[in-house]
């Protein structure tokens, strides 16, 4: 995740054991500021198998740069 003024939001709002449904919106908020918040709901296959489509190496790809 890249600096934003929105990660202010994650670091003053941290995750604790009371909080989880303020911390999760407040973290979507932020995910889908970054156009990043499909990580938080998709899957990724721990191997592309050898046919996949130019489409979804691409997809693959970038879910992974932005997890990792």
């Amino acid at each position: 995740m890249s600096k934003n003024p929105l990660t202010l939001i994650m670091e003053t709002n941290k995750f604790n054991s009371t909080n989880y449904n303020d911390w999760l919106r407040n973290l979507r908020i932020v995910l889908d500021f970054e156009n990043q918040s499909y990580v938080l709901d998709k899957l990724l296959p721990t191997a592309l198998p050898e046919e996949s489509s130019p489409e979804e190496r691409v997809t693959f790809d970038k879910w992974h740069e932005d997890n990792c």
